[in-house]
C-alpha cells in the first residue's frame, strides 16, 4: 500500500514580521535592490541581461517582470527552504522554472506564474493552467505517481469552487479536482489550449489520477515588488547591524551571478549548504574583523574605465616612464576600484578617517625609502633614458609589494596599489625623478 505523499506548505512563511518592508534599494531607479535590470541596470555596472531572455511581444514588460520573478522566486525558496534540506539544490530552467534536486534527481518542479494586479482571477479554463498542465505532462511522466512533486506558483487567485482551489494544500480534494478538469477539458473544442486538454484526457484515468495526486497549486503568491523585503525577512538572521542595505546588495549580487551561471548553463545548480556558507561569509565580511570587497574585478569595464581617468596626472606620471599599455590600464582599474571601494567603506562607517590616513602615511614612508635609492643609482645628471627606466622599475617594484596593508582587517594587494595612484594623482609621489616639476608644468597648462 502507497505511502500518502507529505505535502510541504509555502504559504505560511510568506508573511512575517518584515514581510511589508522593502529594502533602501542602491538602484537608481528607486524601487529595485541594486542589480534591477529594468530601467537603470545594474549598479556594479555589468550583465543586465539575467531576466531578459525568451520571446519578445509587443509589449515587453509583463515577460520581462515574470523572468525576473521567476529568478527572484529561486531565491526566495533557497533561503526559505534551504535550511530542511540542506543536501539539496535548486535550479532555473534545467527541469523546469524552478526545481529543487537531490542527487541529481528532481524532486519538486515549480511553475512560476506572475500577473499584474489587473489579472486576479485563476479558473479551470485558464491558459496558465494548461500550459503548466502541458509542460508537466511533456516532461514530468504524469503517469508516475512517485515522481517529483509539480507545484504551480501563481500570482492570480484560484476562483472559489474550482478544480484549482481543490489542489491547495489546505482545501485539497484530488477527486474533486480531477472531475472538474475533466469537466474543463470537455467543454472547450478548441482554442489556445486544446492540444493540453486532448492530451490529459488522452491520459486514462489511473494516469490522471496519479498526476493530480503529484500537483499542488500556490495561489494568490506575492507579486515582484513583494520579494525583496520577504528575501530580508528570511535574512534576518545574518543583517549586520547598521550596515542591513550593504549586506543585502551583496547577496543580491552573488545571487545575479548564480542565477546568470544557472541560465548560461555554466552551473548546474546552487546547494543550499552552500548558499548558507556564503550568506555568512557575507555576513562575516561586516564584522570589526573583516572588511567586505563590494567592488570586484570582473564588474568592471577595463576600456571604459581607462577612457575615463586618462587624463590624470597619476596616469600621466605613468607615461613619464614608459609604463607598458596593458599594464597601465591594469593600474587604472586599481586606481579606481581603490578610490570606489575605500569611499564605500567610509560611507558604512566601515573604515575610520585616521585608519585611511595612517596606511597612507605607510604608502607614503615606504616610497620616500625607495624613491631615494633611486635618486642615488641614477645619479645627478642622468638623462631622460635612464630616468624613465630607473622610473618603471620603481614603478613596477613598489607595485610587486605584498604590503603594508590597510590594516589586519584586509589584505586585497589591489588596495595597496591603487591605493599608491590616489597618492601619485594628488602629487604625493611620483616615478620619474623630475615628477615634482613635471606636475608643476601641468598644473600652468591652460
Amino acid at each position: 500500500m502507497c505511502q500518502p505523499r507529505v505535502r510541504h506548505s509555502r504559504q505560511c512563511c510568506w508573511h512575517g514580521p518584515q514581510s511589508g518592508r522593502m529594502i533602501q534599494p542602491a538602484c537608481t531607479c528607486g524601487r529595485l535592490p541594486a542589480w534591477c535590470p529594468f530601467t537603470c541596470g545594474l549598479k556594479w555596472g555589468h550583465r543586465t541581461e539575467v531576466a531578459l531572455m525568451g520571446k519578445v511581444s509587443h509589449n515587453a514588460a509583463p515577460s520581462a517582470l515574470g523572468y525576473q520573478h521567476q529568478t527572484w522566486w529561486a531565491l526566495l525558496e533557497l533561503l526559505r527552504l534551504g535550511h530542511s534540506r540542506p543536501d539539496a539544490a535548486i535550479s532555473l530552467e534545467l527541469f523546469d522554472d524552478i526545481a529543487w534536486e537531490h542527487g541529481g534527481t528532481a524532486t519538486e518542479l515549480l511553475q512560476i506564474k506572475h500577473h499584474q494586479n489587473g489579472q486576479r482571477t485563476l479558473t479551470d479554463a485558464s491558459v496558465d493552467v494548461w500550459s503548466t498542465l502541458k509542460v508537466w505532462m511533456d516532461t514530468a511522466v504524469p503517469a508516475d505517481s512517485e515522481g517529483p512533486e509539480l507545484m504551480l506558483v501563481t500570482t492570480q487567485v484560484a476562483r472559489p469552487g474550482t478544480a484549482i482551489a481543490a489542489l491547495r494544500l489546505e482545501t485539497r480534494d484530488d477527486d474533486f479536482a480531477l472531475s472538474g478538469l475533466e469537466m474543463a477539458a470537455l467543454e472547450r473544442a478548441s482554442g489556445r489550449t486544446q492540444e493540453a486538454r486532448e492530451q490529459f484526457l488522452a491520459l486514462g484515468p489511473a494516469d490522471q489520477q496519479a498526476f493530480i495526486s503529484r500537483i499542488q497549486v500556490i495561489d494568490g503568491s506575492p507579486h515582484i515588488d513583494d520579494v525583496p523585503g520577504l528575501v530580508r525577512a528570511q535574512l534576518h538572521w545574518a543583517l549586520p547591524t547598521g550596515h542591513e542595505d550593504a549586506f543585502l546588495a551583496m547577496v543580491w549580487r552573488w545571487w545575479d551571478e548564480q542565477a546568470l551561471a544557472m541560465l548560461q548553463r555554466r552551473q548546474h545548480g546552487v546547494d543550499a549548504s552552500a548558499a548558507h556558507v556564503a550568506v555568512a561569509g557575507m555576513r562575516d565580511q561586516f564584522t570589526r574583523a573583516m572588511l567586505p570587497t563590494t567592488i570586484e574585478l570582473d564588474e568592471i569595464d577595463a576600456h571604459a574605465v581607462a577612457a575615463t581617468y586618462d587624463n590624470c596626472p597619476f596616469v600621466q606620471q605613468m607615461h613619464w616612464v614608459a609604463y607598458p599599455p596593458r599594464n597601465l590600464q591594469r593600474a587604472i582599474v586599481d586606481y579606481y576600484r581603490a578610490h570606489t571601494q575605500i569611499v564605500h567603506w567610509l560611507d558604512h562607517a566601515l573604515l575610520s578617517p585616521a585608519e585611511l590616513t595612517r596606511f597612507g602615511e605607510e604608502l607614503l614612508d615606504e616610497w620616500e625609502r625607495e624613491f631615494e635609492w633611486m635618486e642615488m643609482e641614477i645619479g645627478p645628471v642622468a638623462d631622460e633614458i635612464s630616468k624613465q627606466q630607473a622610473g618603471a622599475k620603481l614603478l613596477r617594484q613598489l607595485m610587486q609589494q605584498a604590503g603594508p596593508f590597510l590594516s589586519r582587517r584586509y589584505h586585497d594587494a589591489f588596495l595597496a596599489r591603487g591605493q599608491r595612484h590616489i597618492l601619485a594623482d594628488e602629487g604625493r609621489i611620483g616615478w620619474h625623478a623630475d615628477f615634482r616639476a613635471r606636475l608643476e608644468r601641468l598644473l600652468v597648462q591652460p
